[in-house]
């Protein structure tokens, strides 16, 4: 089957193969990942192991000995790229079949929470109440979860408040920190370490395992934070379930 130029399809490992769109971070093309995700989701296919969402690409690892048996004379591989390029042409006729969902975030901005607020602040000439105006001014894409189980990458951050990595990563970052790295923002699930400059803290739990979907946020969620006190934070923390 010919394959258009808007993707590249290609194997990684002996058992999984990557429907990449390439480019930069990008909403439309990320709406696709989003729809193409859900599609292959609700298959509920035995044949497939795990679907890795990202920015621009989309993963599928199967399961090799299942797959060759309805494959037929083809390769387990082929198998799959066919499926791809079939889900990827029906993206058009499903614009509004998958919804999107909006998350509301409880952040607080308190110092005691966001040792990196004032400075960052001071580095783009606004005050710490301004960065906290207009980070909570916008709504997030979560593009895709990486680097700890439950991390949602979000973008995109006003361009007032975009700020590099530190220089120096924190060995520790305390569960629940609000942070900005470059043009995207994120919260850490876990005390980790961690180099996002930190401006705040929710007291939500980002991840649990006992939970038959484990991640608060998923790729394609939109995203919107709203300042709360430290009191509220300390209450809410404290009587999560």
């Amino acid at each position: 089957m010919v394959q258009t130029a808007a993707y590249q399809i290609y194997p990684i490992g002996d058992q999984g193969l990557t429907l990449d769109y390439g480019g930069e971070m990008s909403e439309s093309v990320n709406r696709k990942i989003f729809q193409l995700y859900k599609l292959l989701k609700n298959e509920h296919s035995d044949l497939i192991l795990d679907i890795i969402p990202a920015y621009h690409s989309i993963s599928i690892i199967y399961d090799l000995l299942k797959t060759k048996k309805h494959s037929g004379e083809h390769s387990a591989y082929h198998y799959f790229e066919v499926k791809l390029q079939l889900a990827e042409a029906q993206l058009s006729d499903l614009s509004n079949e998958f919804l999107e969902r909006t998350i509301e975030i409880p952040v607080c901005y308190d110092l005691s929470l966001a040792p990196d607020l004032q400075e960052l602040a001071s580095m783009h000439g606004i005050s710490a109440e301004e960065l906290i105006e207009i980070h909570c001014s916008k709504t997030y894409r979560v593009y895709m979860i990486g680097f700890l189980p439950g991390f949602a990458y979000m973008g995109t951050v006003d361009e007032r408040i975009a700020s590099p990595r530190k220089a120096s990563p924190r060995t520790i970052v305390p569960a629940g920190s609000v942070g900005i790295a470059g043009s995207q923002t994120g919260i850490y699930p876990f005390a980790s370490p961690g180099g996002w400059q930190l401006i705040g803290q929710t007291p939500l739990h980002l991840f649990d395992a006992s939970k038959e979907n484990p991640t608060l946020l998923e790729p394609g969620d939109q995203v919107c934070f709203h300042a709360i006190s430290l009191e509220a934070f300390h209450h809410l923390k404290n009587n999560q379930s």
